[in-house]
């Protein structure tokens, strides 16, 4: 089994998460009677539900899959249907104004860092509209990384091989020294492995335990970086 140098990871569901405390916000605003708790556990009904999309051949990027996402979110945290609309304008408003992706979990930036002292390299390969390098600068992060690509600005998005293999070369590496981290099976973990990296899906839903590699959470991928090391 080859040495692994880098790391390369996706950032929205991966790094960064959409921030239950701004969709929170529109709610109350909106006049919706809701908590935090209830707002987070619609997201991840929601996310799950996105996952099944992408199951379906969608590519994750489509305007009506995150339209239905975020109707989702917005239902679930206990928006009535008749609100909906007047709703999801306030949340494209509010993500046109300060991206929504602005969340991270506990203990991600800890997770990084050790990775960084244990000698990976870092890098990050998002699907994004050209805002994921601020987004990574705004919640802190951005300085773990050497190199940070965004489709929209690359040209080019996931599964392609194309945007994996300019991160490895931006990197001056062999594709089969990465290791990718993702959350979506066929765009992420399919699309490294046919760029030539190994790949592993954040998990917390277990959705992908039959069929690749799985982490629960970035907590876990040290652990799951030094297993892979003993087993040579």
């Amino acid at each position: 089994m080859r040495a692994l140098q880098a790391v390369v990871f996706d950032a929205g569901n991966t790094l960064v998460y959409v921030d239950p405390r701004r969709v929170l916000g529109i709610l109350t605003e909106g006049g919706v009677t809701t908590d935090l708790a209830r707002v987070r556990r619609a997201e991840l009904a929601a996310r799950r539900r996105f996952q099944q999309r992408i199951a379906e051949g969608h590519r994750g990027t489509e305007p009506e899959l995150w339209g239905e996402y975020f109707q989702g979110v917005l239902r679930e945290g206990g928006a009535d249907e008749g609100a909906l609309p007047d709703l999801g304008r306030r949340l494209r408003e509010a993500h046109t104004e300060r991206h929504l992706w602005t969340w991270i979990e506990p203990g991600t930036r800890e997770a990084l860092q050790g990775l960084l002292d244990a000698g990976y390299r870092l890098a990050v390969v998002s699907n994004a509209d050209g805002r994921v390098e601020g987004v990574l600068r705004d919640v802190g992060l951005r300085d773990c990384f050497e190199v940070v690509l965004d489709s929209e600005l690359v040209g080019v998005e996931k599964p392609d091989a194309g945007i994996f293999l300019e991160a490895c070369r931006r990197m001056e590496l062999d594709p089969g020294a990465c290791l990718y981290v993702g959350d979506l099976y066929p765009v992420d973990y399919l699309g490294a492995t046919r760029a030539g990296m190994e790949a592993v899906l954040l998990d917390p839903l277990g959705l992908h335990v039959d069929r690749a590699p799985t982490v629960e959470g970035l907590a876990d991928l040290g652990a799951w970086l030094e297993l892979r090391a003993s087993r040579g």
